[in-house]
């Protein structure tokens, strides 16, 4: 008598489910991070400009705002006001970003990710 091996149906559905779990899942946290990448993206764009142009604070600011926000997200947890102009110890600037996305998940349980990003700036000083 030759006897089979291999993966039952039950097997085969409890695995189908832990798939789908984990699949279910990702598709609901990658958009919030692919949305944190174009930010950090931006920001790294914007530390690049005031470093080659010696823009001022102000002007940092100003230029998120209105133009880098817009081109890389469309998110609305992400506003100006989660952006800061920090100073540093040694004399330098950095650019921070930090906010909290809650991501609906399954009834009533929601995922709370927080992101935060900080990339240095060099500003011209102020006279």
């Amino acid at each position: 008598m030759k006897r089979q091996s291999g993966i039952t149906l039950i097997g085969f559905v409890i695995i189908l489910i832990i798939a789908a779990f984990f699949v279910y899942t990702a598709m609901k946290l990658v958009p919030a991070y692919m949305d944190y990448f174009n930010v950090a993206k931006a920001l790294n764009t914007v530390a690049t400009q005031s470093t080659s142009g010696n823009m001022s604070v102000e002007e940092v600011q100003r230029q998120l705002d209105t133009q880098q926000l817009s081109q890389y997200f469309a998110d609305e947890d992400i506003q100006a006001k989660n952006i800061s102009v920090l100073t540093n110890p040694n004399g330098g600037s950095s650019l921070k970003l930090s906010y909290d996305k809650k991501i609906p998940w399954i009834y009533n349980i929601d995922f709370l990710v927080h992101f935060q990003k900080t990339v240095p700036l060099k500003l011209q000083s102020q006279e």
